[in-house]
Order: C-alpha cells, then sequence, then structure tokens
C-alpha cells in the first residue's frame, strides 16, 4: 500500500480577504489608458493611483489612513502634458515618487509628509531624453538615486537621480518594445521581456547580455519577467495556443526551463508580483477577478500551486505593499490593493495562527529603508545586498531626507551664497541690534531738541512768515 504525502508547507492555508467597504478608497476615477502597467503603487505611508485627467496626466496619492469617499476637488500630481502609464515609490524614501508618462519624460516627486495639500505640479526633478514614451520605471533596489526607465523607443536608460543624468544608456540591445524590466537582488544585474519573444539578464554597467533565451513563451501577447532571491528568472507569458503560462529559468543555462506551467485561456497579462522572504509569487491578471498564489522551492515541480483568491470584480490594476508595511501581530504576508472602475480595495493575505506571539518563521529579516550604496559607489562597479531590518516589533519609520537634485552646469563655477547663510554669526547679529538701538535713541533725542526750538513759533496762513506770537497780520 502507497500512501499519499502532502507536502509540507507553512503556506498551504494562506487565504485572503477584502476589508470593509468603509475601508476601501471610493470614488476614484481610475485611468482608462491602454498599458499593461499596474496603475498603482503603495508604501507604509501612501497608496498612489493613475487617475483619468482632462488636458494632461495626474495620479493620486493618499495617506493609507485616508480611506472613505474621496472628494472629486482632491488634490493630485499633475504636472505631466499626457497621460501617466507608471509610477514607483522610491524604496529608500518613502515620500519620493517617480513617474513615466506619454510625454516622453521622467518626473520625480517629493510628497509632503501628511500628504497633499494642493495640487502638485512642479517636481523635484525632469528626466528627459527617451524619445517616445516611458512606460516602465523602477528604482534600484540597493543604491541610492538609482532609477531605471524603459521607453518604446526601446531604449533602456539608467539615471542618477541626485545630478538628473542620464549615466548608462542601453540602445541596440531590443529590436522592439520592452514589455518588462526588473532588478536582482542585489541591483547588479537586469532582466527584461521583449516584443521579439526574448528574454535577457543584461549587466548595465558592462553593457552586455549575460543570458537570453528566444521563444520564451512563443504566444504574442505580452510577457513578464522578474528576477527571484536566488538569482533565478520567473517569467508569465503565453503558448502558441494562447494560454496563460508561468516558467522558471536558470540564466547560466536558459536552454530549456527549470519548470513550465500551463494556467487557463483568458487574455489579460498576468502581473506578477514576488516576496523574497517567503518566496511566494502572486499573479494577478488584469481583467480577471482572481489572485494566484505560488510557492517556489527547490524541489520538483519547483513552483508548487497554493491557492486562489477570488472575488466577483475584475480588477483594472494592483497595487503591492512592501513588507514593513504589513501588520505582523495579525499574520499578514501580504497586502493588495486592488482597482476598481471606480474604487479601490484592499485585500490582506493572512497565515492563519493560533498563537499571538511573533511569528520568526513567517517573518525573517526584510529589506529596510537604508540604501546600502551611494549612486556614485554603484556607477563605480560596488555592489551591496539590502541592508536587514526586523520586524519583531513592527515597523517605526525614521526621518526621511529630502530628495536634493544638484545639476552639474560647468559655465557656473562660482560658489551661490545662499540668503541664510548671511548674518549667520553671532557677534555680527550683536553689533548690528547694538548700532540699531542707538541710532533709535539719537532719533528721539533730535525730536526732543526740535519740539523744544520750535514750540512757540507760529507761521502767519496770509504772509507765509515764521513769527514769535501770534501773527495778527
Amino acid at each position: 500500500m502507497f500512501r499519499r504525502v502532502v507536502r509540507q508547507s507553512k503556506f498551504r492555508h494562506v487565504f485572503g480577504q477584502a476589508v470593509k467597504n468603509d475601508q476601501c478608497y471610493d470614488d476614484i476615477r481610475v485611468s482608462r489608458v491602454t498599458w499593461d502597467s499596474a496603475f498603482c503603487a503603495v508604501n507604509p505611508k501612501f497608496v498612489a493611483i493613475i487617475v483619468e485627467a482632462s488636458g494632461g496626466g495626474a495620479f493620486l496619492v493618499l495617506p493609507l489612513h485616508k480611506t472613505g469617499r474621496i472628494d472629486k476637488a482632491y488634490p493630485t500630481v499633475c504636472g505631466h502634458t499626457g497621460p501617466v502609464l507608471d509610477i514607483d515609490w522610491c524604496p529608500h524614501n518613502d515620500q519620493v515618487i517617480a513617474s513615466g508618462s506619454e510625454d516622453c519624460t521622467i518626473m520625480v516627486w517629493q510628497i509632503p509628509e501628511n500628504g497633499l495639500v494642493t495640487s502638485m505640479s512642479e517636481p523635484v526633478v525632469v528626466l528627459e531624453g527617451h524619445s517616445k514614451r516611458v512606460g516602465i520605471i523602477t528604482w534600484h533596489p540597493t543604491a541610492r538615486n538609482i532609477l531605471l526607465s524603459a521607453g518604446c523607443d526601446n531604449m533602456i536608460m539608467i539615471w542618477n537621480v541626485g545630478t538628473g543624468e542620464a549615466l548608462i544608456t542601453l540602445e541596440d540591445m531590443h529590436p522592439d518594445v520592452i514589455y518588462s524590466a526588473c532588478w536582482n537582488r542585489s541591483g547588479s544585474l537586469i532582466c527584461t521581456a521583449c516584443k521579439d519573444k526574448k528574454v535577457r539578464v543584461i549587466d548595465p554597467r558592462k553593457e552586455e547580455i549575460i543570458a537570453e533565451k528566444d521563444k520564451a513563451h512563443e504566444g504574442a501577447r505580452p510577457m513578464r519577467a522578474i528576477f527571484l532571491s536566488d538569482g533565478n528568472v520567473f517569467t508569465t507569458g503565453f503558448s502558441r495556443m494562447s494560454e496563460r503560462q508561468l516558467a522558471l529559468w536558470n540564466p547560466q543555462n536558459m536552454e530549456e526551463p527549470i519548470s513550465v506551467h500551463e494556467m487557463d485561456t483568458s487574455n489579460g497579462v498576468l502581473l506578477p508580483f514576488y516576496d523574497p522572504d517567503t518566496n511566494v509569487v502572486y499573479l494577478c491578471g488584469k481583467g480577471d477577478s482572481s489572485i494566484r498564489y505560488f510557492e517556489i522551492t527547490d524541489e520538483a515541480p519547483y513552483v508548487h500551486y497554493l491557492n486562489t483568491f477570488t472575488t466577483k470584480e475584475p480588477q483594472r490594476g494592483m497595487g503591492y505593499m512592501t513588507k514593513r508595511g504589513l501588520d505582523v501581530n495579525k499574520c499578514e504576508i501580504a497586502r493588495f490593493y486592488k482597482l476598481h472602475e471606480r474604487k479601490c480595495e484592499p485585500i490582506i493575505m493572512t497565515v492563519p495562527r493560533k498563537s499571538d506571539l511573533f511569528q520568526d518563521d513567517l517573518y525573517p529579516d526584510t529589506a529596510g529603508p537604508d540604501p546600502a550604496l551611494e549612486a556614485e559607489e554603484w556607477f563605480e562597479g560596488k555592489n551591496g545586498e539590502p541592508i536587514l531590518i526586523s520586524l519583531k516589533h513592527g515597523y517605526i519609520p525614521g526621518k526621511n531626507r529630502d530628495l536634493k537634485v544638484v545639476k552639474k552646469n560647468i559655465l557656473d563655477n562660482k560658489p551661490k551664497m545662499s540668503k541664510n547663510t548671511e548674518n549667520t554669526n553671532p557677534a555680527t547679529k550683536t553689533n548690528n541690534f547694538s548700532s540699531s538701538l542707538l541710532s533709535a535713541l539719537l532719533f528721539i533725542l533730535f525730536l526732543h531738541v526740535l519740539h523744544f526750538l520750535v514750540k512757540d513759533i507760529y507761521i502767519c496762513t496770509r504772509c507765509s512768515q515764521m513769527q514769535s506770537s501770534f501773527p495778527d497780520c
């Protein structure tokens, strides 16, 4: 007699639950632009949603606690002249967000600590270099102020946001539209999926392709490719028969996939969201009404189906909260922000546990907000793993420093004196105060003397002569 052994996993019983209506964000006009991005970005402070805007592009930035009905006059971030296609929060500063648009520009914004009070149309910096619309933007995971952008001009550009310069431009690697771009865990490599059906692994600083796979998915619909924490590449796409597929690849040998799974025949593009701490991948299809999740392990078949969370309404987009923003006391391992046509609905993924104590196995140390490298160090060739933090006592946000852009200008070498640097010496301030006080006292004395001299002098209104007594002319 053979007995079937069920695979042991602490995530087998993960279940999803939508929050109550009063905890949703209502009356939001989600963008209708035809572009396969998530339309939503979330961090522990804010949720940002791309919305419909007349005469340009805009997105909402809401503090997480501002649930309920959102007023139509609520301020937006509205500096783009074309529709916004993609947004991404900086992993090292919870108040900095980047946006890419059809107007061929990338803009970087600094949101006030308590959210927007008036609409914001002046970005901290505008990054110009693409000749066609910019559909993909993603921040470097471990180096400060490095941003990757990909446009419909088939170019990838890597920017130093601190100086506003494009330091790396990858022009001739992609002959067609780039569907996705993703950094690896240390930020030393990127993987891309392209309309030519190739998945590429690229070293951006050497500007060379490390590995590539032709026809990773044979279907004509868009693919997605992401790096996993062990260096493998996870892809979603379509088969020749238009069935949705997911596959796992080893960049050292991309001739054959480690694993391939066929799912269903829906035509929505699968957006993968990956949790490197638990090795769980969540797949959200645009136009679907479900979230499927899989665990990736070292045992065959390597990609293990866990469960499906299903709702009635289809999703227009999806935001994924970083680990720092989750409630560890409720064993919450993921939180999604599902976009409906007029609403944003948080969905909480929970592992059922009886104990109220901190669950170490669910919450290993995770990537914190501190960068491991400065931008200049990364461009010089250094690599750094994420700086990890513990979530045992919950995440306590520190003070974010302002994003400062120092643009280089060879014509302007003179140091500019700031207004605040004038008269900052205490001795100077004391001398100025003493001289002002002396001047005031002398002026008062002068008035007293003048009054004493002229108190008995009168001016005749007829002859305009001064008289010592009342004039009788």
